[in-house]
């Protein structure tokens, strides 16, 4: 056996588990197929006396060894024509370095070499028998394996530590029902449909049975928008507080700037030896702890409790509270930022493709819009889910994006179709349904898209579905695309009156048309006509530059 294989035979260091020894020595073993030797980053020295596997030269190896732990990076150490030393720093409980030697080609396996001998702990012989059994490495797939195995055991040595962190958290929080239950409440409402707001409303309001303080306060940051865009982002900062705050926005602002805070650090805490000083520009503010609303390396804004009821001190109880608090609601914000990119996102590509739809046909520009909006009122007429209700809308917009492919000649063609531009033109629920289908966040609409053209008899298309076959939001987008398609102006003729329009839907129901859908559009029928009126309105109170926007 090596001088380098002696990890699970040495005595454990003071203070320091033998089983810590144990555990790094057989996974290392586990991974590379050869014992590991385990030695003191700080010192050079091995772990257990190891005198029956002593390296000749071991004086200069303790300098290497140092080196190597306090380098943090696995290295070859030492080298002959057929053996390769590994050195693997392991900086967790104590700074330690674990080596073990690697056959690199057997060539030599009849002349090993005194250097080879030497630098595995062996007489020539054994040297000779230990090679010879051994698979070789090359040089690439040790370091690729070494710094792999590191990198597992750095990423599980650091979920422990994450873990032992929220443990020491926890041992901190009295076991208060109240404070428990602000915890739990918190996480219960970490939803996507919650703004940070709502649940920084709530939080607050929370602390008080909680935290022994006069007033809380917390303020978001502006969103981040570096597209230029407006979807659902705050534009300035916003305070919320509960109780006697002696701050607003701005000074609280300013508090937080001069306080110049190292994250790093956690909570920060001021009691009247921080605030009595001559230097302290809010004399209101008594006592106060500020911790940062972050995720990672992203902090969405900061929350403070201002005062002790009772002019005591706050202390770690208490910080560590709102910093667990703080975390949750970072996270919450987090990924409210993270929803809303994503959302603003989609909503980019959707105004995109439905102005390409409009720029191919301008005389039916709008119609996408339209019948986006007369769709959602026949949904709510339908008492729709508003889950529904918002993809019948989405879908309204997209229903005719498989346009964009068709032949602009038969597209803006003023007369009757023949029957092969007919037949091209009905691809375009295909074509759409294409479009989209690699969009992950727009497969709901899928449905309305492909289907919107299929009739309640069977003879629509693309694949001739009947009745309830039919996706019920597709059904829905029939009855306002048609009623669209028979109001508006075309080229060739005037948009149908109102009675004609109503006799046609009259006529085509159970043939072409959902009754219950067609039944909806009746009794919503006022309000569709206004939103129609007005969409009119102000469609030509625009130019057609200002409608491509």
């Amino acid at each position: 056996m090596p001088a380098t294989t002696v990890a699970h035979e040495c005595a454990p260091a003071d203070a320091v588990p033998g089983s810590y020894f144990i555990d790094y020595g057989q996974r290392l073993e586990a991974a590379f197929g050869t014992p590991f030797g385990l030695w003191d980053g700080e010192t050079g020295e091995r772990f257990g006396d190891g005198s029956a596997h002593a390296l000749d030269g071991e004086s200069w190896l303790a300098e290497t060894i140092r080196a190597v732990a306090r380098d943090g990076k696995p290295n070859f150490v030492a080298e002959t024509d057929s053996v390769l030393l590994l050195a693997l720093p392991i900086q967790h409980q104590v700074r330690c370095v674990a080596t073990a030697a690697f056959v690199i080609s057997r060539r030599c396996v009849d002349q090993v070499t005194p250097e080879a001998a030497r630098l595995l702990g062996l007489p020539i012989p054994a040297a000779t028998e230990w090679i010879s059994k051994q698979n070789p490495w090359s040089a690439d797939q040790l370091m690729m394996m070494a710094d792999a195995v590191q990198g597992r055991i750095d990423a599980e040595a650091k979920v422990k530590r994450m873990q032992n962190e929220v443990n020491q958290v926890s041992q901190n929080l009295t076991s208060t029902y109240e404070e428990i239950s602000l915890l739990y409440s918190v996480t219960q409402n970490l939803r996507i449909s919650s703004t940070d707001e709502e649940l920084g409303r709530l939080t607050l309001e929370w602390l008080v049975d909680c935290v022994p303080a006069k007033a809380f306060a917390i303020q978001y940051f502006p969103t981040k928008d570096e597209t230029g865009s407006t979807y659902k982002a705050r534009k300035r900062a916003r305070l919320m507080t509960n109780g006697d705050c002696p701050l607003d926005s701005g000074q609280f602002t300013q508090l937080v700037e001069q306080l110049d805070h190292d994250l790093s650090t956690g909570p920060f805490v001021g009691n009247l030896t921080v605030t009595e000083a001559a230097t302290w520009p809010y004399p209101s503010v008594r006592q106060l702890i500020v911790v940062p609303l972050s995720e990672g390396n992203n902090v969405f804004g900061w929350l403070a409790a201002i005062n002790h009821q009772d002019n005591a001190e706050f202390g770690t109880v208490e910080a560590n509270l709102l910093n667990s608090v703080a975390a949750l609601l970072g996270i919450h914000s987090g990924n409210r930022e993270l929803y809303r990119q994503q959302s603003e996102l989609v909503a980019s590509v959707v105004r995109a493709l439905v102005t390409a739809i409009d720029a191919k046909d301008p005389y039916t520009s709008g119609h996408s819009d339209r019948v986006a909006r007369f769709a959602v009122r026949i949904a709510l007429e339908m008492r729709c889910s508003p889950k529904l209700v918002n993809t019948i809308y989405m879908g309204g917009l997209l229903h005719d994006v498989g346009k964009i492919g068709i032949d602009d000649n038969v597209l803006r063609k003023a007369g009757r179709l023949t029957e092969a531009e007919f037949d091209h033109i009905k691809m375009h629920p295909e074509m759409g349904y294409k479009i989209l289908a690699d969009m992950k966040q727009l497969s709901d609409v899928l449905p309305a898209v492909l289907h919107h053209h299929e009739r309640w008899d069977g003879l629509g298309y693309p694949q001739g579905l009947a009745a309830e076959e039919i996706p019920q939001m597709a059904r829905i987008m029939a009855v306002a695309d048609a009623y669209d398609a028979m109001t508006s102006d075309r080229p060739y003729r005037a948009g149908m009156p109102d009675a004609k329009v109503d006799d046609i839907f009259r006529g085509g129901t159970g043939e072409y048309w959902d009754p219950e859908v067609v039944d909806a559009y009746f009794k919503s029928k006022k309000d569709i006509e206004e939103i129609r009126h007005r969409e009119t309105k102000e469609t030509r109170s625009r130019t057609i530059d200002e409608q491509w926007i």
